[in-house]
This record gives structure tokens, C-alpha cells and sequence, in this order.
């Protein structure tokens, strides 16, 4: 077939490599400039003066991500290069919280917790007497609880200084709006998938060379087509079958922009369709798109000169609270990154730009003690994922015969995290092909 992917985000791009290692001719059609979507790069300038490439926002992979660690060595991606793997750890700057040793499960989350600093042996416990109990009930739970309804039971002591990190970490939506459903999944599937699963890898180098630049050379090696600074306004029914993108027709379609684009394209075909089934199913699905709510996510970018590093280690859990947002701050220098640059992280992020880089400084000097350092640059990705609400009506892959949508907030059993997008992409090509 000849398929046409919208977007080159990396559901796109997922999609895209699995149709053409399928053998279908892919043409990938991406309005932006850069690939990525909303894990991408971008490029400052230092504090030297040279361009530095950073990213739209710091992420974390884990070892669970199977399908975005197999779609990395497929388009010759090194990852254990490309990627630096830490066991689970939410260490404070104060040294105290919870690292996870290199054992098997659920030996790694057990031995963890009894050595974790700063808790107390009934907090341990209770902990771990939770964590059973969700084993045992199969990690399943009524549809409607929040992550603060179901951990209600645990110390607060927990609450804040583990269950919080964790979900805004992995759902970006505070535990007292997140779907507990969502999170016992993660955590069924990082913590007891197998050994390694849990481990935290903290890119070493940016976005774009971690997948989406890899799978656009490996596509155009293959004799596919990535076309760049076109945006796709119109997609049409063809007279002979198949779809019209402006001048190019295609047998597929794969809608892999952010919800809101593709629900325009949705709404916009289902006006122009002459099909009365598909026009409802078409509309259904748009509305069902647009109706998410999102979230955004605030990376601060701040330079320090220093002769070594900067933090303890490259990830330190920060303690959030009234004026202090962020939750993690990351040592770019220990990530082959200019050394005195740091990441600070801000899920669920609600400032503006302004007020969020002030509160993070200040943040920063309470809880880290750093006094000498400037901000460089601060990104707010406002739509960077979608709200995780418990009982959540996410749009299925399929809209039409030959046309699917792939992105992290289609339907799954994930929050909007880089595995997800990569699994909805490669759903989406399956469907294609049945």
C-alpha cells in the first residue's frame, strides 16, 4: 500500500517503520521543522556563546519500555549508549528515600523499601503490606478511584515523598485527579515486568537523535519519503479509492499529530464525506478527541559554572510545595551534556514562564543550596500530555477503513508517555494492514 503518516512525532515515526518494514511505500508528512513533536530538540545559546541542543522538556525512559527500546535498534539507535540506566531511585539532596538494588522482583522492591533512609519501620511496612494487597487483587481497582483515594490508607510521609513523585512522574496529573486504574498498570508493568524493568534511562543525548532523526534516516534509506515544513490543511476521500493529501494519493492514512489537529482533520472529513455512517463515526471520534484535557509540563534550564558536578547524582528528587513546583531536577553535565547545566522538571506544571523560572530558582537555593547560577532557558509544554482521569473516554486507532490514528492519547492502558505513543503507532499500522 501507499500510506501516508501525518506527523513525525514519535508515534508517527513508529508507525511509519513498521509499515515500511511490512513493505508498504510510507510517505511521512510533518508541518514543523524539527522531529519529535512533543519530545523533540531545540537549540540555545550557551553560556559560551555556541548553540547548545537541548530539549522541549527533560524525560525518563524505563527498562519496561520494550517497543521503544526495539523500534531504537531497529533504526540502529545504540541505546546503551544513548541512554544512561540507573536502578529506581527517588534520592533528596538531604540523601534521604528510596533506591532499588539490582534484584529481580519483587526481591528489588522489598529489600528497597526496608533499606530506604528517612522512613520510619511502620512506614515500611505499610508500604509493603499496600503493595501486597495490590499484587494479590491482580493491580485491578474500581474504574472511578483517584491515586489519593486509593493510597489514602499510607502515611502521609509516603504520600508525599513517594506515591506523589511517582504518579505526577508517570501520569503528569496530581494524585488526587489521577486514574488509580492507570497507575497500578505502570506499576504493574515497571516494577514486577522483570528484572530491569523498574530502572530509570536518562537520555545522554537529545530527543531528536534518540529516535525520531534515527528513524527518518533509516525510512529515507529504505526508499520512504519525510517530508519537512508541510503541513497537511485537507484530507479527502479519492474518486477511485483511498485518500487524497492535497496532490498525493494514498491507500492509508495514518493521523499521528496531537489530538487537536487530528480531531480538525476528523471534523473537517466528516463535513465533506457523502457517507452518512462514516460522518457520525468520523464526528464521534473528533469530539470524543477534543474533549481531553491536558497538561503541561516545565522544563528550567539553569547553568552553574562548577569544576564537577554539580549534584550528587544525575537525578534528585526536589520536595514540592506552596511556590516550590518542581519535583525532579537532573545534573546535564553526568548526561554528557555541558557540564553545570541543569534540568528542572515541573509536572502538572500551572505558572507562566515568568513566574514558573522564579519560583524554580528560589527553589533551587532553598533546597539544593545553589546561590551562583542563571536561568538559561525555560520551556512550558502546555498541551504535553493529556489529563489521566479515572474513568477517561479515549478516541479509538480506528476512524474509518484505511485511516487510524496513532498518538499516546488514543486508547491504551498507559498515560501519554513515550512508550505509549510508540505502542499506538504500531498499533495503528497493524490495523492498517488487516
Amino acid at each position: 500500500m501507499r500510506v501516508g503518516v501525518i506527523g513525525a512525532g514519535w508515534a508517527g515515526m513508529a508507525a511509519a517503520v513498521q509499515l515500511q518494514q511490512q513493505g508498504h511505500q510510507v510517505t511521512v508528512l510533518e508541518a514543523a521543522r524539527t522531529l519529535g513533536g512533543r519530545a523533540r530538540a531545540l537549540t540555545v545559546e550557551g553560556s559560551d556563546g555556541t548553540p547548545w541542543t537541548l530539549d522541549n522538556g527533560q524525560h525518563i525512559l524505563i527498562g519496561a519500555y520494550r517497543q521503544t527500546l526495539a523500534l531504537m535498534h531497529a533504526v540502529g539507535v545504540q541505546a546503551d549508549q544513548a541512554l544512561l540506566r540507573l536502578p529506581l531511585a527517588l534520592i533528596y539532596a538531604d540523601g534521604t528515600g528510596l533506591k532499588l538494588p539490582d534484584l529481580p522482583p519483587p526481591w528489588d522492591a522489598l529489600v528497597g523499601v526496608v533499606r530506604a533512609k528517612g522512613w520510619s519501620p511502620a512506614e515500611k511496612c505499610s508500604l509493603l503490606l499496600t503493595c501486597a494487597r495490590w499484587q494479590l487483587q491482580g493491580f485491578r481497582c474500581a474504574s472511578h478511584l483517584t491515586v489519593g483515594q486509593l493510597c489514602a490508607s499510607l502515611p502521609t510521609r509516603l504520600l508525599q515523598e513517594f506515591i506523589d513523585p511517582l504518579c505526577v512522574s508517570a501520569l503528569n496529573t496530581p494524585a488526587h485527579a489521577s486514574s488509580a486504574q492507570v497507575f497500578l498498570t505502570v506499576l504493574r508493568d515497571s516494577l514486577f515486568s522483570g528484572r530491569g524493568g523498574s530502572n530509570l534511562l536518562i537520555p545522554r543525548t537529545d530527543l531528536g537523535s534518540l529516535l525520531p532523526d534515527a528513524a527518518a534516516r533509516w525510512l529515507q534509506l529504505q526508499g520512504a519519503e519525510v517530508v519537512m515544513g508541510e503541513r497537511v490543511h485537507h484530507l479527502d476521500r479519492a474518486d477511485q479509492g483511498g485518500w487524497l493529501i492535497g496532490p498525493r494519493h494514498f491507500d492509508a492514512v495514518v493521523l499521528a499529530t496531537h489530538s487537536a489537529e487530528a480531531a480538525r482533520l476528523a471534523h473537517d472529513l466528516a463535513e465533506h464525506t457523502s457517507l452518512p455512517d462514516e460522518r457520525t463515526a468520523l464526528a464521534r471520534w473528533a469530539d470524543t478527541a477534543q474533549a481531553l484535557q491536558h497538561t503541561a509540563i516545565g522544563t528550567v534550564y539553569a547553568y552553574t559554572s562548577t569544576s564537577g558536578h554539580t549534584l550528587p547524582q544525575p537525578m534528585v528528587a526536589l520536595r514540592p510545595g506552596l511556590h516550590q513546583p518542581a519535583q525532579f531536577v537532573f545534573d546535564r553535565g553526568q548526561l554528557a551534556g555541558p557540564r553545570g547545566l541543569l534540568a528542572f522538571v515541573v509536572s502538572a506544571s500551572e505558572a507562566d514562564r515568568a513566574v514558573l523560572e522564579e519560583q524554580v530558582i528560589q527553589q533551587a537555593r532553598d533546597q539544593l543550596g545553589l546561590t551562583q547560577f542563571t536561568p538559561l532557558k525555560t520551556v512550558v509544554e502546555k498541551r504535553a500530555t493529556f489529563a489521566c482521569t479515572p474513568g477517561l473516554n479515549r478516541p479509538p486507532n480506528v476512524l474509518a477503513p484505511g485511516l487510524c490514528a496513532a498518538g499516546d492519547y488514543t486508547e491504551g492502558p498507559y498515560p501519554a508517555t513515550l512508550e505509549g505513543a510508540v505502542m499506538s503507532g504500531q498499533k495503528a499500522a497493524t490495523l492498517l494492514c488487516q
